[in-house]
């Protein structure tokens, strides 16, 4: 449990940084981040790891931090900024498949010859099944949307007081949807029903775990971003 919220933190950290690099040099550059990770987290998703009983993909992390990105976003500059970014993260993905599938499918060159379990290697982690992919797409750009217009609701509906809480409303019910709708895409008929429901609570505890401890780095780059006006000004 301790790895897993060291990690989380360092991840969580880096990922603020960078939105702190964005509000001085330009916000394409956490636009640019959010569908780098977007990318990064299908392909980590490979892996499994255990948090304490819980198992879920490695990506989970890197994915998390980009409703920290999303909302960073529309804290700052604005729900249009939002959607640009889960725009741009879903068509990063589309390129990112269509390029990792020519170059599982390519012969390599005759004058170099991979050793075969290199081969397979490279083949298990970047081959996708089709169901993965559909699901994966259709979970993340139902439950991004709804990050970014869940986030503006509750800022309209508190005037703009409790950050704390438009970030963690929002973030919390779009993972809530992530996970169901991947889990039930991918391996519905596939597991038992039982199965799938212990994946669907077991993935979404970790995403919420990492929900909370996002809290206090929304409030380091709000507040960054508040000292950086200042000092343009």
């Amino acid at each position: 449990m301790l790895e897993f919220v060291v990690w989380t933190i360092a991840t969580l950290g880096i990922v603020t940084l960078t939105v702190i690099l964005a509000e001085r040099y330009g916000v394409e550059m956490a636009v640019g981040i959010f569908a780098s990770l977007t990318v990064l987290a299908n392909i980590l998703a490979v892996k499994r790891i255990a948090v304490g009983s819980l198992m879920g993909p490695a990506g989970v992390l890197v994915y998390s931090s980009t409703f920290l990105i999303t909302d960073v976003l529309g804290e700052i500059y604005g729900k249009e900024y939002g959607k640009k970014a889960v725009i741009a993260g879903f068509f990063a993905n589309i390129v990112a498949l269509v390029s990792v599938l020519i170059a599982v499918n390519w012969q390599p060159a005759p004058e170099y010859i991979m050793p075969p379990e290199l081969e397979k290697a490279f083949e298990d982690v970047f081959s996708f099944a089709p169901r993965i992919v559909i699901a994966s797409m259709v979970a993340y750009l139902i439950s991004q949307t709804h990050d970014v217009y869940a986030f503006h609701f509750w800022k309209t509906k508190t005037a703009g007081r409790h950050l704390w809480l438009r970030n963690n409303a929002s973030t919390m019910v779009s993972q809530l949807i992530d996970t169901v709708l991947f889990i039930t895409i991918a391996f519905y008929g596939a597991v038992s029903f039982s199965a799938l429901a212990e994946m669907i609570v077991g993935q979404y505890v970790i995403k919420v775990a990492i929900a909370l401890l996002d809290t206090p780095f929304m409030y380091i780059a709000a507040y960054s971003w508040k000292l950086i006006s200042s000092s343009k000004a």
